[in-house]
């Protein structure tokens, strides 16, 4: 009988065993099977894992205390080259809390954090020397990033613990994202606050930082040494930021409450970020969870997001500076994921100038983020989003658009006469300019198997009049309690098959116009002119 109960516990183990393993963070060979490339839609390298000599220390060696109090800097960093110069092994963080200044890795080292093992970034902003860097898709000049590294190669932060970026102590706050009890505890704790706005900004070097930025958060017109000193504590950074660099993997830690972004890899080559929690403040400005820009060979799988911007986001750069780059955001698999929060689930843009293309999500939860599926860019950014893949799908409390395509991001549709999502295009006359490099392209993008229920809207599709979204196909979606119905403009060759909305409020349930050569379950429309046609899937 023993021996009976150990086949079936062997037997179990091996029905349960997921295509992720090797789920321990000192373990990095085969951290992922080669069955997950099988579904794939498009040709795609394998991912190379990193790998690391059977060599450890502990950052005590180099004098650390966790004390929350000491600041363990350099002791972290000297662990780190040490390791990296003796040819590589895991730096190991114990348990216990570890005040520190950035962090930088280096090749060949596995940052381990033990159970019970959090490190806070310290809330002195003269930490973090301010560097050059791409931020928003440009380039400008940030603090350095808590978490840092450049040009590296086999490198890891795996384990158990957290990563605290202390991001209270940045970032600025909207009145209307608080309570009133919150507001006030702000107020109280020092800042200013600009009215106009209704904004807290932690010093007045914020808020100058503020005033300098037209295009977003990236300033304008500051050039010298003194002016960005100057706005110091506006350049927030982004709390992860890993650039030129190859077989990266983030593996089973916390990282949370970051300054600005959280997870910014760009310009990166076989990354693997597995079964990580992201979080964020839901009302943390800029707040994005994970922007994966410019980077080849992704997987980012049985991870949990909770963002106060977007959530899993794709990106490659913005307008000129990213088109000059030249570098897709490319090869990258997405599955298993959950958002608990988010301006979008999963996102495309709006900064893509460099090209976004073979890209696959599949089996991912979002629970009530704002917009469940993403597309945005605006005139302007150039580049090409195409060969995108998501499948099985499921939403819940999603309070705007379920999918959503808004080639006017930022901006108003000239065609239309009140906020960019309106049905209303009582304005004529228009001028469409001609198609050039700055116009952006979508194109070749599959969805299927998707559920929603609760939706501020179904669909949003608004193209651009000189460059409609072309090859879409929409399948097997059902979408229930949406407020408003499925509305879709500036399109071209899409195919809708097996859709059910229900609508609260619009019956028929979809709208469509401006748009070329639309299949509707089965049934092919040639064209639908500017005044739009009402229509019912079913």
């Amino acid at each position: 009988m023993h021996v009976l109960q150990k086949t079936i516990w062997g037997l179990f183990i091996l029905l349960i065993l997921p295509f992720f393993t090797g789920c321990k963070a000192d373990n990095q060979n085969n951290l992922v099977n080669n069955s997950i490339y099988n579904n794939i839609p498009f040709q795609m390298p394998k991912i190379k894992q990193p790998n690391f000599p059977n060599y450890e220390i502990s950052i005590k060696k180099f004098g650390a205390i966790p004390d929350g109090n000491f600041l363990n800097t350099q002791a972290i960093n000297d662990a780190i080259r040490a390791v990296s110069n003796h040819g590589g092994g895991k730096v190991i963080i114990p348990e216990g809390l570890w005040l520190t200044g950035p962090i930088v890795l280096q090749s060949n080292v596995n940052l381990f954090l033990e159970h019970n093992a959090l490190v806070l970034f310290t809330d002195d902003y003269k930490q973090y020397p301010i560097v050059k860097t791409i931020f928003e898709g440009l380039e400008t000049y940030r603090c350095q990033s808590p978490i840092s590294a450049n040009g590296v190669e086999n490198i890891a932060i795996t384990g158990y613990g957290i990563f605290d970026g202390n991001g209270d102590s940045w970032r600025p706050v909207k009145k209307d994202k608080l309570t009133e009890s919150q507001w006030k505890s702000k107020i109280k704790s020092g800042g200013i606050v600009e009215e106009k706005s209704k904004t807290w900004y932690p010093t007045e070097s914020s808020l100058k930082g503020a005033k300098a930025c037209t295009n977003f958060n990236v300033p304008d017109n500051i050039s010298t040494t003194a002016e960005w000193e100057s706005i110091r504590t506006w350049l927030r950074p982004v709390m992860l930021n890993i650039s030129k660099s190859k077989k990266v993997l983030l593996e089973g830690v916390t990282f949370k409450n970051s300054p600005c972004w959280c997870l910014h890899p760009i310009s990166c080559e076989d990354i693997m970020i597995i079964g990580v929690k992201v979080i964020n403040p839901w009302y943390s400005q800029n707040g994005d969870a994970l922007d994966l820009e410019s980077c080849k060979n992704t997987l980012i799988a049985n991870s949990l997001f909770d963002a106060g911007d977007d959530a899993i986001c794709i990106k490659s750069g913005k307008d000129a500076d990213g088109r000059k780059r030249g570098e897709p955001c490319q090869n990258v698999i997405v599955k298993n994921n959950t958002v608990l929060h988010g301006h979008g689930g999963f996102v495309v843009g709006s900064e893509m100038s460099g090209g976004v293309k073979n890209i696959f999500v599949e089996n991912c939860t979002f629970l009530g983020t704002d917009v469940g599926i993403r597309f945005k860019s605006t005139r302007g950014r150039g580049g090409t989003v195409e060969g995108i893949y998501i499948d099985h799908i499921n939403m819940i409390n999603i309070p705007n658009e379920a999918l959503l395509f808004n080639l006017f991001y930022g901006g108003k549709d000239p065609g239309q006469n009140n906020t960019e999502n309106s049905e209303d295009s009582t304005i004529t006359n228009v001028i469409i300019p001609p198609i050039t490099d700055k116009t952006p392209i979508f194109k070749d993008i599959h969805i299927s198997n998707i559920v929603c229920n609760g939706a501020g809207r179904a669909m949003y599709f608004n193209g651009l009049p000189e460059m409609p979204i072309k090859n879409i196909t929409v399948k097997n979606v059902i979408i229930t309690n949406a407020k408003k119905r499925a509305y879709i403009c500036n399109t071209n060759d899409i195919v809708l098959e097996n859709i059910r909305i229900d609508s609260n409020k619009d019956n028929p349930n979809l709208f469509i116009k401006k748009s070329k050569n639309v299949k509707i379950n089965g049934v092919r429309y040639n064209s639908f002119n500017n005044k739009g046609e009402n229509l019912s899937f079913y």
